[in-house]
């Protein structure tokens, strides 16, 4: 049988290093013992729940009585065509890895998704976005292990319910689909204008006019590395609140914030920037010695774990952050990473 852990501290599988202990955890490095591994925690009743690095969830203290399942599933695969490529992806590859492998390779389409920490399979969950990219723009499909039917399947990218910053997977189908693998397509041809802001401003800066797919890359990792922490070395899940889209009319109503950072969307609402609202309500590089939180001095979009002994305490921290927003602005900002088990 898999080898099956028991009684495991989460604290290591979230980059925000807190949480509870799980009942039973293992490694899966092989789709085909998926099946049997679902059916054995089926048998007693255990509910499963499959997680990659961990760098957008946060357990609850009370951890989980079920089986955690850590995707290690690898694979890297290449076909080419005269102007595309479709690349395979396993879904416990590194995804920066991923995408340096991409841009080593000349192909367009994800170099803007650079330095995101988690494994591939995650990337639709959330359809995780940056600097004007989203991983819907590019996936073709989602392999996954369907644990109503018991199959393995495979769901076209029209079939995932993409959205700002969330899926089927994430809403309607939560924990329905163990995701396996990814499928992308990506382009054999050089980017083009317009980048976002802070990439044509690093860009011009050094001089890049014909930028290649590296040089969006390196633009992407040399913003990224100056103002977010490694989660490898600073407890943190990157961006802990979604930035909050809102209708014209409620927009109108912030009239008298002439400086509040927001971006027009194609849809006719607004956009406004999670770290403006954050800061202009008192958290910029805060830190709580209640709770043993803090924002990140170059990102208050990010929260810090630097001394929190339990989730209790990033949740206390949470909802002050949370209110004061709410209180200042009227929005009521959404949280981003996972809390664990879901209720």
């Amino acid at each position: 049988m898999h080898d099956i852990q028991e009684h495991v501290s989460l604290t290591q599988h979230s980059t925000m290093r807190l949480g509870g202990t799980a009942r039973y955890l293992t490694e899966l490095h092989d789709t085909s013992e998926l099946a049997e591994l679902y059916e054995w925690a089926s048998q007693q009743s255990l509910p499963v729940i499959m997680i990659g690095i961990g760098s957008n969830i946060i357990w609850r203290d009370e951890g989980f009585d079920g089986l955690v399942i850590v995707n290690k599933i690898q694979g890297f695969e290449v076909e080419y065509d005269e102007d595309d490529a479709v690349v395979a992806i396993g879904a416990g590859e590194n995804w920066d890895s991923v995408v340096g492998r991409c841009c080593a390779l000349g192909l367009n389409g994800i170099a803007e998704l650079s330095l995101i920490p988690g494994a591939a399979g995650a990337t639709p969950l959330q359809n995780v976005g940056a600097y004007g990219r989203e991983i819907a723009d590019v996936l073709i499909s989602v392999e996954a292990f369907d644990t109503q039917t018991g199959a393995h399947v495979t769901i076209d990218t029209d079939d995932c319910g993409f959205g700002y910053r969330t899926s089927r997977f994430k809403t309607n189908d939560r924990g329905r689909f163990l995701i396996t693998g990814i499928t992308l397509q990506l382009s054999k041809s050089q980017p083009h204008p317009p980048y976002y802001q802070s990439v044509q401003d690093y860009l011009t800066e050094h001089d890049v006019a014909e930028p290649t797919v590296q040089d969006v890359r390196n633009a992407v990792l040399a913003i990224r590395n100056a103002k977010l922490p490694d989660p490898a070395v600073v407890a943190n899940n990157g961006s802990f609140f979604a930035n909050p889209i809102i209708s014209a009319d409620a927009f109108a109503k912030l009239a008298d914030m002439p400086d509040i950072r927001h971006w027009d969307t194609e849809d006719g609402r607004v956009k406004l920037s999670a770290a403006w609202l954050i800061e202009s309500a008192g958290f910029k590089d805060y830190h709580d010695t209640e709770t043993g939180m803090a924002t990140w001095p170059k990102q208050p979009l990010v929260f810090v774990n630097e001394s929190a002994k339990d989730t209790q305490s990033l949740i206390a921290f949470k909802q002050k952050v949370v209110d004061a927003v709410q209180q200042k602005f009227g929005i009521e900002l959404q949280q981003e990473p996972e809390l664990l088990p879901i209720q």
